[in-house]
């Protein structure tokens, strides 16, 4: 019994029919010795009858002949009964390679629909089972399991929607309110309580400008379609980034390591690409300490194109860096602060990485410190690109 209970659906199957045919077999051969005729039994010993010498030769004759037969019988019997034992021993080994055969062969679909719902992630819940075949149990599961994913998918698509159309609303009051504090600031001789509250106003206004930003981001990315697919340079846009921020690198006093190539280059939105690199070295900058050091690599490799960005600091916990892909999540500070950061950086850098089929690595060094490390697919020559689009 505790082996039915534990192991697989097709390790009980085949025990279970093993188990059938064993017990089917036995009670065939026990029909077959009860119903298999009358047995002959051997003659009583007893005093030899008298008369004459012709008629008890003769009996005496049949009594050895009978008891002959009775001998014969038996060891046929005997030969039949260790016959019959082996070859239920071998039929059991064949039921169960039979059987072993059989659990593949019926749960061959199960195993495909598990294999294709584990393919299925929250960027192509548009995929679908799409078992075709009898009506039967098994394409009843995919067709539930079809309806679930359509479900999923239109919750996933009224999500997106509502942020896109959350942040886009919400950009209104907020340009409201920054049109009203200049002109109150642009009175003439305007109070110092009241330019100190609209200067900390319009620096509240910023970070949600900048988090309506991220919000807007984050939707797209998310949404995984996109029209502006190019061929992008990642060394390009580290460069980019990099001279970007130099003067924030430079009044940090950072340490600045690059190896970065051209030919580093992917299949895919610029203005998203951008938005990922961006976000990278920001963050090496944010979360550095004063004087620390960043390294930024970008080559390609049998995978595709690969960008890296390490900084040093203290070590760091990996549980807590494995949840940096997530919205809000932060190291070692609260859901809300933490510098005017919006805590949507990696988690826009995890959802533009995905959106383009790449793998995003979050490690902590043991010498302490970050390492992130994306790798995106190569780029396909154009040519290629529009043969592969005309042939899917």
């Amino acid at each position: 019994m505790g082996m039915l209970r534990g192991g697989t659906v097709g390790r009980r199957f085949t025990i279970l029919y093993a188990a059938g045919f064993l017990a089917s077999g036995i009670a065939l051969l026990a029909l077959t010795y009860l119903m298999s005729g009358v047995r002959l039994a051997a003659p009583a010993p007893g005093n030899l009858p008298s008369g004459p010498p012709d008629l008890v030769a003769a009996q005496h004759r049949i009594r050895e002949l009978q008891t002959q037969l009775a001998d014969a019988q038996g060891r046929q019997e005997h030969r039949w009964a260790v016959a019959s034992l082996v070859a239920l021993a071998v039929m059991t080994g064949l039921s169960l390679l039979l059987g072993r055969l059989l659990a593949v062969r019926v749960l061959r679909p199960l195993r495909l629909i598990t294999a294709a719902t584990r393919r299925i992630t929250a960027e192509n819940l548009h995929e679908r089972l799409a078992v075709t075949g009898p009506s039967d149990e098994v394409k009843e599961l995919a067709d539930t399991v079809d309806g679930l994913l359509e479900r999923l998918e239109a919750s996933f698509a009224a999500q997106r929607r509502f942020v896109g159309n959350a942040s886009h609303e919400l950009r209104t009051p907020l340009a409201t309110i920054r049109a009203s504090l200049d002109v109150a600031v642009a009175k003439p001789r305007p109070e110092a309580q009241t330019l100190a509250l609209a200067g900390r106003v319009r620096t509240e206004l910023d970070r949600v400008d900048h988090l309506l930003d991220g919000f807007l981001l984050l939707a797209r990315a998310q949404h995984g379609a996109f029209a502006d697919r190019t061929l992008v340079s990642l060394g390009e846009l580290a460069r980019d980034a990099l001279d970007a921020r130099a003067s924030d690198i430079a009044a940090k006093r950072l340490g600045l390591d690059t190896g970065v190539r051209p030919e580093a280059r992917t299949r895919g939105s610029a203005v998203l690409l951008s938005r990922m690199t961006q976000n990278l070295v920001d963050n090496a900058i944010a979360h550095n300490q004063e004087g620390g050091w960043i390294r930024v690599t970008a080559d390609t490799d049998g995978s595709g194109a690969r960008l890296v960005v390490e900084t040093g600091g203290r070590v760091l916990d990996q549980d807590e860096v494995d949840r940096l892909g997530q919205p809000f999540e932060r190291l070692g500070t609260a859901r809300t602060g933490s510098e005017g950061s919006s805590g949507l950086g990696l988690s826009i850098v995890a959802a533009i990485v995905a959106a383009h089929d790449g793998r995003l690595v979050l490690r902590a060094r043991p010498e302490g410190g970050l390492r992130v490390a994306v790798t995106l697919p190569p780029a396909v020559p154009e040519v290629d690109a529009v043969r592969a689009e005309v042939a899917a």
